[in-house]
């Protein structure tokens, strides 16, 4: 049962990163500059980008701790896993119907999808604890992200060969291949998520909750949650280290094909170069968790940031696209273990009856974060008239997160929260 519940919560990873491959990284940002943008200055259509993926991380941010303590209170995880969840399914399959040079429709419905994927895993993060214990969190997450990449790299290659081969699948052309694997995408998350809802097991509170009494427990516990992660200051020194750096990775996440092609290079190369990622990024983030648990989580996770570091500052230079290439290997080494240790490193550090609302307060943090670094981007690439300006600030990021993340001991932080809280 328990192998059941971890392989069943794994999995959604492998249904829902389908989305951040062909949708968020992949096809959307070459489409939106060729199709839904199209005859639009390039640093203008990268501004529409990063700002489209700026207010979808804000309207997430207003609501993922409120939503996480209520969650929490009223046992409602998989719930509000299902809606958000469902909700990124038909925004990826609506985009399918969206014209050429219709871009405020195509942002519309992207900015949904992304609060839907973005909203699902706050939900999915905070069952983490509910089926790995803690020795297995390193080991469980980093199985996820994992499964992530291979699954998203199965389906987006084939979306690739449809897209490259429109004639063979029945298909009257390139465009029409990205607008039916927008569909596909959707057709995956659904039924890849089905396992999660079936055979992971949520504990129910003791006490009936009605609609009006969770919002307003909720409200409160929201009040509350600040006031108990203010009070451990180790807890806050990796929050605000987690802020700097995951902004970072998202940004190199969800720009790095817009900034490939402003740049000059062909969108077949980036997307051959997402592909590497996914299907390198697969056995790199496994051993990126066994080396967490054998090394310690934190020096992994520094690890981490110091190749994102290199990865940045090459990438503001590059020149030809075989360097592209060489930056996605490295990408792929370091993401999925940034990424999975991170959130075994902060489950570490939290009680379990209070998953849900401090998982919302990490996601919180994680999409303030990725608010700030597109829209950074966006704003120098406008103002300079060069998207190379705009990625050397991610720089920064990287710096002020790894210095933060030094002074974390997360032992001595879980047994201070764990004695206060319970």
């Amino acid at each position: 049962m328990k192998k059941r519940s971890i392989y069943a919560w794994a999995l959604y990873d492998w249904a829902n990163s389908a989305y951040v491959t062909t949708v968020i990284a992949g096809f959307f940002p070459v489409f939106f500059k060729e199709y839904f943008s199209a005859n639009v200055d390039a640093t203008v259509s990268t501004a529409q980008l990063g700002f489209a993926n700026s207010i979808s991380s804000f309207l997430i941010v207003l609501m993922a701790p409120f939503l996480g303590a209520i969650a929490d209170i009223g046992g409602l995880k998989k719930r509000f896993l299902f809606l958000f969840s469902y909700l990124g399914i038909l925004m990826s399959a609506a985009l399918s119907f969206v014209g050429e040079g219709a871009w405020e429709a195509a942002v519309f419905v992207y900015i949904i999808g992304n609060i839907g994927f973005m909203g699902s895993n706050i939900f999915y993060d905070s069952l983490l604890p509910t089926v790995a214990g803690e020795k297995e969190l390193d080991r469980v997450s980093g199985l996820g992200f994992a499964l992530g990449y291979l699954g998203g790299g199965i389906l987006f290659a084939l979306d690739v060969w449809m897209v490259q081969n429109p004639a063979l699948f029945g298909l009257e052309s390139m465009e029409e291949g990205v607008k039916v694997s927008f569909l596909s995408v959707a057709l995956w998350w659904m039924v890849f998520s089905l396992p999660l809802f079936l055979f992971v097991k949520e504990e129910k509170p003791d006490n009936d909750f009605n609609a009006g009494r969770l919002v307003t427990e909720g409200y409160q516990r929201l009040k509350g949650t600040i006031r108990k992660v203010v009070q451990f200051k180790g807890l806050v020194y990796f929050l605000v280290a987690y802020w700097f750096y995951i902004d970072g990775v998202d940004t190199i996440i969800r720009m790095a094909v817009d900034y490939g092609m402003a740049i000059g290079f062909e969108p077949k190369h980036l997307i051959l170069s997402l592909l590497i990622v996914q299907f390198v990024g697969f056995p790199a983030t496994l051993l990126f968790a066994k080396l967490g648990e054998k090394w310690g989580t934190k020096k992994a996770i520094l690890l981490g940031i110091g190749i994102y570091l290199i990865i940045t500052l090459w990438a503001a230079v590059m020149e030809e696209v075989h360097e592209f290439y060489l930056l996605a290997v490295m990408i792929a080494l370091a993401q999925g273990g940034i990424q999975a240790l991170s959130r075994s490193y902060y489950a570490r550090m939290i009680p379990d009856a209070y998953a849900a609302e401090f998982f919302g307060f990490y996601n919180f943090l994680g999409k303030t974060a990725a608010i700030l670094g597109p829209l950074l981007i966006g704003t120098v690439a406008l103002f300079t008239e060069s998207s190379r300006a705009g990625i050397i600030s991610v720089v920064l990021f990287f710096i002020v997160g790894g210095i933060m993340l030094l002074r974390v001991d997360e032992k001595k932080v879980a047994k201070e929260v764990r004695s206060a809280l319970g």
